[in-house]
């Protein structure tokens, strides 16, 4: 290794273990040599060196499998490419159950290998048991085999990174200490380490573990905590073959992996072990933690049942040591929003060996870019609040967080740890009406809401769910009479200056400069026109206007505002978020209820459809927008957080004579399918144009000016598009989608569902998916012509295509 640290380099890595040094090798194989990776003690001495090394590639999304799929091409080649053996075997892995929810959830796997070009197969316990025959197989009822898996030695995979990288110029030194992270003017300038600073012009926190303590270091958020993982490795055993598959028992909470005969265990426990709340030792590095049996013990006796010969095995080594997990169990990647050029790649959850090879790949073209190869919104580190840094809930939420890993990912599925962080004022109004809380960025929304003496509790599973009926009549009552939705946790900011018209402009794909009290609908492009937000934009005044998006979005959509103001102009963003509560009062009564509340003009005439203005109602002043979500006439009330209760309390007395019903998130759901409205982040992402998704209608391709993204969309109506966003109902009323289904056209796999709810006016499951056009025929008759099919859980059903909402299509009920 390189002794000498230099005082300059374009681009410092932080961190010495699998992610570091792939990221180092990306960086280098793009042709950027200027690169300098500094290690603390030794290279893979936090927690790749006892890393498992299991190499899986089915992820939730297509993008994260993607990711995945490369890492495994990667390591497959590594050792032929640098001469550093990696240990790397294609041996396959499988999961097995004895339990038919979980067998669901296989089966729902199986169909998105299919979309994710993953081979993989439903096996049956016999053919689990030839390819595990000391398994016990009586109890299984099947499993699901993924033959182009295998596993790797972590240390030598790492080792390997780290040659290839220093083989085209990169510069790798050990024992050095990061002690600070130096900045001006909103940027990063370099570190400070214990040999002296480096002036640099792009930081990256690989840290693992210490990746948050660096976060803080650069006054940046990097939510992450460490736990303590368990894993034994068994004496040689006999019967056990070198190229067995590895196995993942999640029933169990359990993994095996043959290794030089041996048999690792390891576990995801559903109550796990934070380790290091009072920070990580400073010369921890190579080092476990103490063992702890009582902690393992029912892990080990579930695997005695599931492995006899575990019984008179001896057990070699116990081992303990710390892993870093992320609140949602999704790592952190991507440059800081609060710190330009600060790139984080940490909080790898336990899958950073299957991690490393991808997304050290896509940040390094992140890094030299500009900006992300694809979306990865899944992993992006925008997606994380700022109190989510805060050391507590880290500790908290990661006593549930690592055993998610192997927990039954059932569709709704809800947190448990570390709630209530952020509540509407309405808090304990809602829960008393009987709300079922969801949490979303730290919000506590009503997701559905119980009939009195109904536990408002969710029981899940595959099928319809206890909350369905309930839901069901949320969703009707917003159809024919009134509902009221609290929207408090949406994103809000404020614009304002002298040039605040001129600078949105440029940023919104439509055209804002509209009437003072006007709402537009529009997105934010990328300069590839791809949709990097969906919001709406209401004009207060000649040089000031109020943005609303997405809760989710609130941190990325922001910085994006901010980066994209050009130096000295003169437009302010303030987020607003925690100033004004937000309530929906949609349907067809909602005039009337609203009418009967103010002495302001409520109708159609005097308060158009997209339009705002401030009313009368309860003792306040409320700002009401004449938009909608749900497809239905409705407003949405922007009011100050201390007048809110009044508001409601106003709105509920005088609600029973107009029918008002509480309706909740999943209600909003299912309303807005029907409606086919896109939902970012799943329908549109930052890859997704708004000619594709059928979004066009808000472009003004002729504004003047221009706008960021306007030049990619003029060369795709020029070339022509390749595939459009399509509505699918299932003509069979009962399977339920959720995402990623297979979607076939005239028997051919042309996409997958990107979001989905069952539409309950329509009566049936409905999906968005984008249809490939190999052709280029993106007509109607083309799209509407083909047979189409959707697999759910292995079987297929037919489906009906539609490239305008089932609901409504003429707007009659939004604008009446």
């Amino acid at each position: 290794m390189t002794k000498t640290i230099p005082q300059h380099s374009q681009i410092v890595i932080i961190g010495g273990g699998v992610i570091g040094c792939s990221v180092a090798y990306h960086l280098a194989k793009r042709g950027c040599t200027d690169v300098v990776l500094l290690e603390r003690s030794q290279l893979t001495c936090g927690t790749t060196w006892h890393a498992a090394g299991l190499i899986g590639q089915m992820r939730a999304t297509n993008n994260m499998t993607q990711l995945a799929k490369y890492t495994a091409e990667l390591y497959a080649g590594l050792e032929e490419e640098t001469g550093q053996a990696t240990g790397f075997q294609q041996t396959g892995s499988m999961f097995v159950t004895a339990n038919t929810d979980r067998l669901e959830e296989i089966k729902r796997t199986a169909s998105m290998a299919t979309v994710f070009g993953i081979e993989s197969h439903m096996i049956s316990p016999s053919e689990i048991k030839d390819l595990w025959p000391l398994l016990a197989t009586d109890d299984l009822i099947g499993g699901l085999f993924l033959p182009t898996d295998g596993k790797a030695n972590p240390v030598d995979i790492t080792l390997a990174l780290a040659k290839g990288a220093r083989s085209r110029g990169a510069k790798i030194f050990e024992g050095v200490s990061v002690t600070n992270i130096l900045k001006e003017g909103g940027k990063v300038t370099g570190v400070e380490t214990d040999q002296g600073p480096i002036n640099a012009e792009i930081v990256i926190n690989c840290g693992g573990m210490w990746g948050h303590e660096l976060g803080r270091m650069a006054d940046v958020n990097v939510p992450l905590h460490a736990a303590e993982h368990f894993y034994i490795v068994t004496d040689p055993m006999e019967g056990l073959a070198p190229n067995a598959p590895v196995v993942r028992d999640p029933d169990a909470y359990a993994y095996y992996k043959e290794d030089a005969g041996k048999l690792l265990l390891g576990c995801f426990e559903p109550v796990a072990k934070p380790w290091g709340m009072d920070g990580i030792p400073d010369r921890f590095s190579f080092d476990q933690l103490p063992d702890d049996w009582d902690h393992f013990e029912p892990i080990l006796e579930l695997a005695l049942q599931r492995l006899p010969a575990l019984e008179t095995a001896g057990i070699q080594l116990f081992f303990n040591g710390p892993e870093s997990f992320t609140p949602d169990d999704r790592y952190l990647l991507g440059e800081a929003p609060e710190l330009k050029n600060f790139f984080v790649a940490a909080g790898f959850n336990s899958v950073g060996i299957q991690s490393a090879g991808g997304a050290g790949r896509v940040l390094a073209d992140w890094v030299l870019d500009g900006y992300p190869p694809m979306d990865l919104w899944d992993v992006d580190i925008r997606r994380m609040m700022p109190f989510q840094t805060n050391r507590k809930y880290l500790r908290d939420r990661t006593v549930e967080s690592l055993g998610l890993l192997y927990a039954m990912h059932w569709p709704f599925r809800q947190v448990e740890s570390a709630r209530g962080v952020r509540k509407s004022p309405l808090y304990n109004s809602l829960k008393s009406a009987g709300a079922c809380f969801g949490e979303l960025a730290g919000w506590e929304r009503p997701n559905w809401y119980a009939p009195e003496g109904v536990e408002a509790k969710y029981e899940y599973s595959y099928g319809r769910q206890n909350w369905f009926e309930h839901s069901a009549a949320e969703h009707k009552a917003v159809r024919e009479a009134v509902g009221l939705f609290d929207q408090t946790s949406f994103a809000k900011y404020e614009l304002k200056g002298r040039e605040a018209t001129q600078v949105l402009n440029k940023i919104c794909a439509n055209d804002i400069d509209v009437d003072i009290d006007r709402i537009v609908y529009t997105q934010w492009l990328n300069d590839r026109g791809g949709i990097e937000s969906d919001l709406t934009i209401t004009r207060l005044a000649e040089d000031h206007y109020l943005i609303v998006t997405s809760g989710t979005s609130q941190i990325r959509d922001f910085s994006w505002l901010e980066r994209n103001i050009p130096d000295g102009a003169h437009a302010i963003a303030t987020d607003m978020t925690s100033a004004y509560a937000v309530l929906g009062i949609m349907g067809p009564n909602s005039r009337a209820l609203l009418s009967s509340l103010t002495p302001d003009d409520m109708s159609d005439e005097g308060f158009p459809f997209a339009t705002s203005a401030m009313i009368d109602l309860g003792y306040a002043r409320v700002r009401a927008a004449r938009i909608t979500y749900v497809g239905e006439l409705g407003w949405e009330l922007y009011i100050p957080m201390e007048f809110v209760q009044d508001v409601y309390d106003s709105i509920i007395a005088e609600g029973k004579n107009h029918g008002l019903v509480h309706a909740g998130y999943h209600a909003l759901n299912s309303l807005r399918m029907e409606k086919a409205y896109r939902h970012w982040g799943h329908d549109i992402t930052d890859e997704d144009t708004p000619l594709e998704s059928g979004l066009g209608f808000a472009v003004k391709m002729d504004k003047q000016g221009g706008f960021i993204g306007r030049e990619a969309l003029v060369v795709q109506k020029e070339n022509g598009l390749k595939r459009r966003l399509v509505l699918l109902k299932l003509d069979d009323p009962e399977p339920l989608l959720y995402h990623n289904e297979p979607v076939y056209r005239d028997g051919t796999l042309v996409g997958y569902i990107t979001s989905a709810m069952y539409g309950h006016t329509i009566g049936a499951s409905l999906g968005f998916a984008y249809v490939d056009c190999p052709d280029g025929d993106t007509t109607p008759a083309y799209i509407l012509a083909g047979d189409y099919e959707i697999e759910v859980a292995g079987e297929r059903f037919s489906a009906s295509p539609s490239l305008k909402p089932l609901y409504d299509p003429k707007m009659l009920k939004v604008k009446t």
